[in-house]
C-alpha cells in the first residue's frame, strides 16, 4: 500500500472532538431574527389568500412578493419556486416565511397564520401520473433477435422505497443583507450551487453574493440541492430585515417530512436465456421525482446506466424516466440512483439462476465484465475489473460456500438463517461530459511568505475527511509537514469553484488537481514570496466522448467496484432478524488515508442495511410523508450488526492522485441485494421489493407455513 495511506489526525479533530467547533446553530441568538416556514397544508391547491395574525412590531411576512429578481431556485432546471405563487405542488411546499427576533413568538405567529385554499386532485401514484420529467432511452445489440432465439424469458417487477437521510445536523441557514451585499453561511455541500441559486432570486450580480459553507454535521446528498432553496428562501428574508441577519433551522421532524429523499422506484426486467447464459435485458426504470424536477434528470441518468449492473449482456434496452406526482420532491442521496438498480438487477440474477437451477455465484460469474469489454452505454472498462479476486476474498472471510450450502439443508426450526453475496460498480465523477462543459473545475494554492499553504477550493468537509486528505496530498507533493497545511470551509469570496461535493468526485477530480498544484508551486517556490498557483481540470485523452442524447461513450472514465456478503438470522415466529454479520471487499483505487476509507465504507454499509431493512418510510392518502420522526423512522445503529468486516482491494487508477479513485457513494450501493439474498434463503420465499420489514417477512413465512400444511 502506498505510503500516502498511512493514517493521520483528522484536520478537524480537535474541534470536533473538543466540542468547540461551531454550528450554524451555535451563533449567538443578540441581533439575530429567526424564520419559521408556512407550508401548504395539501398536496395540490390554489391559494386563495394568507392571513397572519396581528403581529407586534419586529414581526412580519415574507412571500414571493417580496423577491426581487426571478421567483425560481435553481438546479438543473429552473421549475421550482421559492416561494409558492398562486398554486401549491405538495404538502409542505413553503408559501410564507414568518420572521421575528423571538424563535418561540415567530414559531406561534407562523402556526396562527391562516392559508385558505381551493383543493385540486392530486397524482400521489406513479402509475397514474400523466407527466414524464424526463424519459431517457438507449440501446446495443439485436435485441429483437434475441428475444426470438431465447429459450426461456424471465421478467419480474422490483420496487424501492424512500430513504431519509437523517444527517444529525439539520438544516440551517444564515442570511444577512447589507449595502447591496448578501452573505449565507450555511450547512451545505456545494457553496457555488448556492451561489447561482441566491443570485438569481434576489437578482444581483455574482460578485455581491457570499456564501459561507459552516461545520456541516453530515448530508450524504440531502445537502446537495435542498441548500439552495433554503438559502434562497432565507435570503429574500434577509433583504427584508433590514440589515439584521436572519436564521432558519429546522426542528426534526421539519426536516424529515419536508425535504428531498431518495427516489423511489420501480424497475420492470425482462431478460432472455438461451443454452444458460443471459443474451438479453430490456430494462423499464420509474423514478418518483415529486413535485419539481430537482436533481432527477441526473439521478435517472445514473440508475439507467448501472442497470444491467456487472454483468456482459451483449443485448440492452433500457429506458428511464422520472415522473411527476403531488409529493415532495426527491434528490440525491448516497449512490445516486445505482442502488435502485443494482438491487433490481442483482436480484434478477439470482432469481434466474435459481430458476435454471445453477448456483447464483457461479452464474453471476460466467456473465462478469472484464477490462476491454463494452459498458452498457458502449463506452470501455478501460481500468482492471477486480471482481474475481475480491470474489475470492469475501467468500474466504465469510465462510460463504459452507454456510450456503448448509442453510439450503435447513428444516422448519424457529430461528432460520441465510446468507447472500452481491456485486456492483460505481462511476466515479459526474456522468458523461458533465466535468469538462459544466464543471470546468479550478483550484488554487496560496503561499504566504513565511511558507505556509492553504488550500483554495470549494469543496466541502462534511464528514468524509476531505480537509484531510486534501492537506494530505500536498503536503506529500511539498515536503512540508501536513501540520503547516490549512485549509478552511469554502467561502466564495476566496475559493475558487472546484465543482460540488457530490459524484464521489472531490478526491479523485480535485484531490488529483491540487496534487498537480503542489508540484507546480514546488517547481516554482520562492522562499520569502508570496505565491499562488492555480490548476484547471483537462478530461483525460482516452475517453470515448459521451452523448447524452443516445447514451453513447464512457459515461465514466473509471470504475469503483464492491463485493459484500450479508448474513441474517430470522425468528421465524416474529419475523424479526438479526444481521449476524457483513463481509465487504471495496476498490476504490489507493486510500489516501486509510482510516478515513474504512470508516467511510463500514458507515455506508450500515446505511444500505438500513435501506434494505428498516427505513420505512411513505405518505398517506392525503401526500403526507408518516415517517417524520425517529420514533417511527428508524435507522440502524452499532448494535444492530455484530460484525462488520470491511477489506480493501487496489487498483490504481492512473489519473487520481495516486491511483485513487471515487469512494464515498460505493458502499451503500450494493448492500441491498445482498441483505435480501440472504433474507431470502432464510424464508424460502422471493421477495422483490425494499425495504423488507419484519411484518412482510412473518407474512412470507405464515405462507410457507401454510404450503407446507397443505402437503401434509
Amino acid at each position: 500500500m502506498h505510503k500516502i495511506s498511512n493514517s493521520v489526525t483528522k484536520k478537524d479533530h480537535d474541534e470536533k472532538v473538543s466540542g468547540s467547533v461551531k454550528y450554524v446553530g451555535d451563533y449567538p441568538q443578540i441581533g439575530m431574527l429567526h424564520g419559521k416556514l408556512i407550508r401548504s397544508s395539501y398536496a395540490h391547491a390554489r391559494i386563495l389568500g394568507v392571513q397572519t395574525p396581528e403581529l407586534p412590531e419586529g414581526y412580519f411576512l415574507v412571500d414571493h412578493r417580496d423577491i426581487a429578481g426571478e421567483n425560481i431556485v435553481h438546479v438543473v432546471q429552473d421549475d421550482s419556486p421559492a416561494y409558492a405563487d398562486g398554486e401549491v405542488h405538495y404538502r409542505g411546499e413553503p408559501i410564507a416565511m414568518l420572521v421575528g427576533p423571538n424563535e418561540e413568538e415567530t414559531t406561534r405567529y407562523a402556526r396562527l397564520t391562516e392559508v385558505t385554499y381551493e383543493v385540486l386532485p392530486a397524482i400521489l401514484d406513479v402509475e397514474e401520473s400523466e407527466t414524464v420529467f424526463f424519459d431517457y432511452h438507449y440501446e446495443r445489440g439485436e435485441m429483437e433477435q434475441a428475444f426470438s432465439d431465447a429459450d426461456q424469458i424471465f421478467e419480474e417487477v422490483f420496487y424501492t422505497g424512500y430513504q431519509e437521510q437523517v444527517y444529525l445536523e439539520t438544516q440551517g441557514m444564515i442570511a444577512e443583507y447589507k449595502e447591496g451585499h448578501v452573505t449565507v453561511r450555511g450547512s451545505l455541500q456545494c457553496p457555488y450551487y448556492v451561489h447561482g441559486a441566491v443570485a438569481k432570486v434576489l437578482g444581483l450580480t455574482p460578485d455581491k453574493v457570499r456564501i459561507v459553507q459552516e461545520t456541516t454535521g453530515g448530508g450524504f446528498g440531502g445537502k446537495e440541492a435542498f441548500p439552495s432553496f433554503l438559502a434562497a428562501q432565507t435570503a429574500v428574508a434577509a433583504v427584508k430585515a433590514q440589515g439584521k441577519p436572519v436564521r432558519v433551522v429546522f426542528d426534526r421532524r421539519e426536516d424529515m417530512e419536508f425535504t428531498s429523499k431518495r427516489h423511489p422506484s420501480k424497475s420492470t426486467y425482462k431478460v432472455a436465456v438461451k443454452d444458460g447464459k443471459v443474451t438479453a435485458m430490456d430494462i423499464d426504470v420509474i423514478f418518483n421525482a415529486g413535485a419539481f424536477t430537482t436533481l432527477s434528470p441526473v439521478v435517472l441518468q445514473r440508475g439507467i446506466i448501472a442497470a444491467p449492473g456487472v454483468y456482459n449482456v451483449p443485448n440492452v434496452n433500457v429506458r428511464g424516466r422520472a415522473v411527476r406526482t403531488h409529493t415532495v420532491p426527491t434528490g440525491a442521496y448516497r449512490g445516486f440512483g445505482a442502488p435502485q438498480t443494482f438491487f433490481a438487477v442483482e436480484r434478477m440474477m439470482d432469481h434466474i439462476a435459481k430458476a435454471l437451477d445453477v448456483d447464483t455465484l457461479t452464474f453471476k460469474r460466467a456473465h462478469l465484465v472484464k477490462q476491454g469489454d463494452q459498458t452498457s452505454t458502449s463506452g470501455i472498462y478501460h481500468y482492471p475489473v477486480p471482481l474475481p479476486a475480491m470474489i475470492d476474498d469475501v467468500l474466504d472471510r465469510s465462510g460463504y460456500l459452507k454456510k450456503r450450502k448448509n442453510y439450503e439443508k435447513a428444516g422448519i426450526e424457529r430461528d432460520r438463517h441465510g446468507i447472500g453475496l452481491s456485486l456492483w460498480f460505481h462511476g466515479a465523477g459526474f456522468t458523461g461530459s458533465g466535468e469538462r462543459d459544466f464543471i470546468k473545475a479550478k483550484v488554487a494554492l496560496q503561499k504566504t511568505a513565511d511558507g505556509k499553504v492553504e488550500i483554495l477550493a470549494s469543496n466541502s468537509d462534511i464528514g468524509q475527511g476531505i480537509k484531510t486528505t486534501f492537506a494530505k496530498i500536498v503536503a506529500s507533493e511539498l515536503s512540508i509537514p501536513y501540520e503547516e497545511i490549512r485549509i478552511s470551509n469554502p467561502d466564495t469570496s476566496r475559493v475558487p469553484d472546484s465543482g460540488p461535493t457530490v459524484a464521489s468526485r472531490s478526491l479523485m477530480i480535485v484531490g488529483e488537481l491540487l496534487r498537480r498544484a503542489a508540484i507546480h508551486l514546488r517547481s516554482e517556490w520562492r522562499e520569502g514570496e508570496a505565491q499562488r498557483v492555480e490548476e484547471h481540470f483537462v478530461e483525460p485523452e482516452f475517453m470515448i466522448p459521451f452523448r447524452l442524447d443516445d447514451f453513447h461513450g464512457d459515461a465514466y472514465p473509471t470504475y469503483a467496484w464492491g463485493v459484500a456478503a450479508v448474513e441474517v438470522k430470522v425468528d421465524a415466529l416474529t419475523g424479526v432478524n438479526e444481521v449476524v454479520g457483513c463481509w465487504s471487499a471495496f476498490d476504490v483505487g489507493t486510500p489516501i488515508d486509510l482510516n478515513v476509507v474504512v470508516g467511510q465504507m463500514e458507515g455506508g454499509v450500515l446505511q444500505g442495511l438500513g435501506y434494505a431493512s428498516m427505513e420505512q418510510m411513505n405518505y398517506d392518502k392525503d401526500g403526507r410523508i408518516r415517517n417524520n420522526s425517529l420514533s417511527d423512522y428508524l435507522i440502524p445503529t452499532a448494535m444492530d450488526v455484530s460484525h462488520l468486516d470491511v477489506q480493501m482491494h487496489i487498483e490504481e487508477y492512473p489519473y487520481g492522485p495516486y491511483g485513487a479513485k471515487g469512494a464515498g457513494e460505493l458502499p451503500l450501493v450494493g448492500i441491498p441485494a445482498a441483505y435480501v439474498a440472504a433474507m431470502e434463503q432464510a424464508v424460502s420465499f422471493p421477495f422483490s421489493h425494499i425495504p423488507l420489514t419484519a411484518e412482510e417477512t412473518l407474512v412470507a413465512l405464515s405462507g410457507q407455513s401454510a404450503r407446507e400444511a397443505q402437503k401434509t
